[in-house]
């Protein structure tokens, strides 16, 4: 049973573009249905999470990382009696416009569209599912319900104050800004809860698989663990309760006790917070102007600790600095390289540069091309029009 302050299906604001309700599929099942057939979920594949796809076959990309964070996401709607396909829908397409190498790759991207209305990755996601997936003979995109957009748009909280001012860098991304244009999002308020939940399950998946692709990488050990919070204290439990026990299970015994001291916790936050409210609505979720779906302040702060040092020992250690600086220069010169011949580009997108207005309009679909590319092709191309780095 959802709760009455959960995103009840059949009072969806709609779609774009009107279409006939499906007969066995609620309006977020098909939002999700059609984000999993999308071109650019499948290229989630062999995108980057920390490590560049052909370092390994273990660490998570793109994709396992999505599915990681919509996994969270039913599992915490479920428990509070939110709706589970739309916080799914949302987790699932929360990273669809991430370009290339992670981002390392939308560092480089946004420095080189600083003067053609700048790059996100959220905005991008709204881009691909309103525009850049072209398979339905009546609308460009996936004709997605405003609360799937709205989740991707917001699903971080607002974007813009009550006046319309952007919150983040004084600039609102222009895909983001399109997008509100055509079907408002209500960008200055609070999503709603099952967004919040795909949001906390993104911090969630990410906290767990980094310590274990951080581990599995060399980068740092078990005992490096032992001394920070949540990490340290899982360890000793497994000890006290598995002694002698071997590697491998050791390790997954203790971060499967860190992903759930993360899960409780929000659990236990959300539901001090929704009980004794007087919440009848979806509405009055947005209405509270507050995040309600995140982690206690102990936790948060413990969980910093943690990010601090895979800060340190993970993102920032030498070897991956030293393909960070690699895979920003592809970026740097296959962009340029395709705004001086556009023609290199693949014919689908032919007629796209035969209607660019002005070089800002050609900068955003040399964007979208780049942002489109996986690991492996952006390594493959750059290799074949600029020349191979040295590895």
């Amino acid at each position: 049973m959802l709760k009455p302050y959960a995103t009840q299906p059949d009072q969806s604001r709609g779609r774009a573009h009107a279409e006939a309700m499906s007969t066995f599929r609620s309006p977020f099942q098909r939002d999700r249905d059609r984000i999993i057939h999308s071109s650019a979920f499948r290229r989630l594949k062999h995108k980057t999470q920390v490590f560049i796809e052909h370092e390994g076959d273990y660490y998570r990309t793109r994709l396992t990382h999505s599915i990681e964070v919509a996994q969270v996401a039913r599992t915490l709607a479920s428990a509070l009696g939110l709706n589970t396909d739309l916080a799914e829908a949302i987790a699932l397409a929360h990273d669809l416009g991430h370009p290339p190498f992670g981002h390392t790759g939308e560092d480089a991207l946004c420095a080189l569209m600083a003067p053609y209305g700048g790059f996100d990755h959220n905005a991008q996601a709204l881009r691909i599912v309103t525009k850049l997936e072209r398979h339905y003979a009546d609308f460009d995109g996936l004709n997605l319900t405003w609360e799937t957009l709205e989740g991707i748009a917001k699903h971080n909280g607002p974007v813009t104050d009550a006046a319309g001012a952007p919150l983040k860098d004084g600039v609102l991304p222009y895909a983001l800004a399109e997008c509100n244009a055509a079907f408002d999002l209500e960008l200055s308020g609070y999503a709603s809860a099952e967004a919040q939940v795909a949001a906390i399950a993104d911090d969630i998946a990410y906290n767990h698989h980094d310590l274990h692709d951080g581990l599995r990488s060399g980068l740092f050990t078990e005992a490096d663990l032992m001394d920070l919070p949540i990490t340290g204290p899982a360890f000793a439990e497994v000890d006290r309760l598995y002694p002698g026990l071997e590697v491998m299970r050791r390790r997954h015994e203790a971060l499967r006790r860190v992903f759930g001291v993360m899960v409780e916790d929000v659990l236990l936050v959300a539901g001090t917070r929704l009980g004794p409210a007087d919440l009848r609505s979806a509405q009055d979720i947005r209405d509270l102007g507050l995040t309600i779906i995140r982690f206690s302040d102990r936790l948060f702060r413990e969980l910093k600790v943690i990010r601090q040092f895979l800060f340190t020992r993970m993102y920032r250690a030498p070897s991956v600095v030293e393909m960070r600086a690699k895979v920003t220069a592809m970026v740097e010169e296959l962009f340029p390289l395709f705004m001086a011949r556009p023609d290199l580009l693949p014919a689908e997108w032919r007629l796209d540069v035969a209607q660019a207005a002005d070089e800002t309009a050609l900068a955003r679909i040399v964007a979208d091309y780049v942002s489109g590319m996986t690991d492996r092709f952006a390594i493959q191309e750059h290799a074949r029009l600029v020349g191979a780095p040295d590895r």
